[in-house]
């Protein structure tokens, strides 16, 4: 039998174990909107300690700064908090070129920022807050996607995550708006996806309920009666996406482009 002891394997090379290395972020740079709050401050830390260093952005500078201090002092990992509002296209630019000054490159992009305003009645939604809910969570991460998708095919590598829900699966009445804009999300994906192919992966995160600061107004006890539906019978805790993330961000999703991880408990 011939020996095949000169040949080199991933399991018999690097300082990390050939199964974590599969999530090793090391050298990357991670660019998370929506970054300092809930499931965004999550994924952003947990990149962070993956090796990545992250860009965190919302709309308020010292929340991002918050968030990037944590990040300094947890990992060592270098961070950079960036004030744009993701729903104003004009803006988007300024984000994408501090990102790039900051550390010459964007290689894992999170389009995560949203928002899902509370309405009694249909005829109390106003062309401002259709707009509104429209321009975050729809416009926003294709203008960030056409600016940063088309430099990470340059560059010949890179993975986009659009954070959707599962709102866009099981539209209600009270979430129309929202729901519309990421059922949107779920086909621009696969749009890019097939555009931005083969160097660069696309795919959707779509979360169901978690208990993120969000959750403080809802109607906790209807929350818990409805989360018993659920395959796993109760609501997220916001720790619980960064498997699905790392995941998605992290060549253990090499083979991955174009899909939907869904993390939800298990909707009926």
């Amino acid at each position: 039998m011939t020996s095949n002891s000169n040949q080199t394997t991933p399991r018999d090379t690097g300082d990390i174990p050939y199964p974590f290395r599969l999530f090793d972020l090391t050298g990357k740079t991670a660019l998370v909107t929506g970054g300092s709050r809930g499931l965004g401050r999550r994924m952003s830390l947990a990149f962070a300690a993956a090796g990545a260093n992250t860009v965190v952005a919302s709309r308020k500078l010292d929340s991002c700064q918050r968030v990037v201090e944590e990040i300094e002092q947890t990992t060592g990992r270098r961070a950079l908090a960036h004030s744009c509002h993701l729903g104003r296209w004009e803006e988007i630019p300024e984000l994408v070129d501090a990102a790039y000054a900051a550390f010459g490159t964007v290689d894992v992009l999170v389009n995560n920022a949203g928002m899902s305003p509370v309405y009694e009645k249909i005829t109390d939604v106003t062309e401002r807050m259709y707009d509104s809910v429209l321009n975050l969570n729809l416009k926003g991460p294709f203008r960030l996607t056409q600016l940063v998708g088309t430099r990470m095919k340059e560059q010949g590598s890179g993975s986009i995550i659009n954070v959707s829900s599962t709102g866009s699966l099981r539209p209600r009445g009270a979430i129309i708006p929202y729901a519309a804009a990421k059922s949107g999300l779920n086909a621009m994906t696969e749009g890019f996806a097939e555009l931005l192919g083969p160097e660069v992966r696309v795919n959707t995160l779509m979360p169901g309920q978690y208990l993120t600061d969000v959750s403080a107004a809802w109607d906790m006890e209807y929350t818990n009666e409805q989360a018993h539906r659920l395959h796993l019978e109760r609501i997220g805790e916001p720790e619980e996406i960064v498997g699905a993330a790392l995941f998605l961000a992290s060549s253990a999703a090499s083979y991955t482009s174009g899909t939907v991880v869904r993390s939800d408990g298990g909707i009926p």
